[in-house]
């Protein structure tokens, strides 16, 4: 705890004025502008190949949250033992070499590759989101977590506005070759900003690490079982995962079969929803330090379930996006709620197996459901 304490800067510091949070910012910017390039270049080109298929649009989704399943519980354990800075640098740069060797096999007509570069990004990100928390922990306040992630919220609010619009745009305007030139330029931009981080802190020495990766694996498991807090956390997530992997699917189609719009209007509804959690996360900031994060949590969930519901049955455009509106404005609570009680309730050295942890629980349902929407 002295350790934490020594890390953290003081409660009355800006956040803006924090090293770690400027930086981790701006790296965030450009990682959002590959990823939502990734995702809707790549979500077109596959719909213009295949002639919509359901099951290659299912498996966009599959093989960009797949990874998450299989390498969460070891990226979180690595993230322990690896220096935190070092891996996001690495994961970056890795990240943009992958884009750029698909990029290569696209010359040679092999169009499926394109599966390939939302993969292993999304491998990759399994190693670098835990060691971002970990340094979340190091360099950031507890009293200003909360207001730090939801400040990060309204970034991801942000490119929900702008980003469908932004990889659109890309696509029809300059083809898949030049948007995924953007996705790789996009990742490595972000590695040379990270290098910015304050150094990695230097734990305490303990001579030679002694536990191996198994069982550290396994002391991630025990310290999730054995925190009420955080079970309770892990059995929410593989519930919501449930439905998410439907949801996440199948929106193409609600926009399509539902709504009878061509695919183009789907940036529409999540324009919609980026600017309800633009509102919803600056309201979330207001109300930081006045509402515990598990009353976040369990309100957000329950108004986006009434939310989803509405959606599924609406034939009417006005309703969806009212209804695409209000979801949008209550996710900030679910992300805010959730990030803030995994570091409020998890010891610094724990952080990477935490996730590793807790994120698969997610993801594994989700990667199911992902894989029977379609039929």
């Amino acid at each position: 705890m002295s350790n934490e304490a020594h890390a953290s800067p003081a409660a009355s510091e800006s956040l803006f004025k924090n090293r770690f949070y400027q930086t981790v910012l701006i790296s965030n910017i450009f990682l959002q502008i590959g990823i939502w390039v990734r995702n809707f270049a790549i979500l077109m080109f596959v719909t213009e190949k295949t002639n919509s298929d359901p099951l290659a649009i299912s498996l966009i989704s599959v093989v960009e949250f797949a990874p998450i399943f299989v390498f969460g519980f070891i990226g979180g354990a690595f993230a322990d033992r690896w220096k935190p800075k070092r891996t996001m640098i690495w994961c970056d740069f890795l990240s943009a070499l992958s884009v750029f060797a698909v990029l290569i096999t696209l010359q040679f007509e092999s169009w499926e590759t394109v599966y390939l570069a939302t993969f292993v990004s999304a491998i990759l990100s399994q190693f670098s989101q835990p060691s971002v928390m970990k340094m979340f922990k190091q360099h950031i306040h507890p009293e200003k977590v909360q207001q730090g992630m939801a400040l990060f919220q309204s970034l991801m609010a942000i490119f929900m506005v702008l980003g469908p619009s932004l990889g659109i745009f890309a696509y029809q305007h300059f083809g898949i070759y030049i948007s995924i030139g953007v996705m790789g330029v996009a990742f490595l931009i972000s590695a040379v900003v990270l290098f910015r981080l304050p150094p990695d802190m230097e734990e305490e020495k303990k001579g030679k690490r002694e536990t191996k990766i198994m069982q550290e694996l396994a002391d991630g498991f025990r310290y999730v079982w054995n925190s009420t807090t955080l079970r309770v956390l892990g059995i929410t997530f593989a519930i919501a995962g449930f439905s998410v992997g439907i949801i996440q699917t199948l929106g193409l189609f609600v926009v399509t079969e539902r709504l009878g719009q061509p695919k183009e209007f789907l940036q529409f509804l999540l324009m919609v929803s980026g600017i309800a959690m633009l509102v919803g996360g600056a309201l979330v900031m207001v109300i930081a330090k006045k509402v515990a994060p598990q009353i976040l949590l369990a309100f957000g969930m329950l108004v986006s379930a009434f939310c989803i519901l509405g959606i599924g049955w609406s034939t009417s455009i006005p309703l969806t996006l009212t209804l695409q509106f209000l979801n949008g404005l209550t996710l900030p609570c679910i992300q805010i709620g959730i990030n803030t009680m995994i570091l409020k309730w998890t010891e610094q050295s724990f952080v990477g197996r935490v996730n590793g942890v807790l994120s698969p629980l997610f993801t594994g349902m989700m990667v199911i459901m992902m894989s029977t929407a379609a039929y």
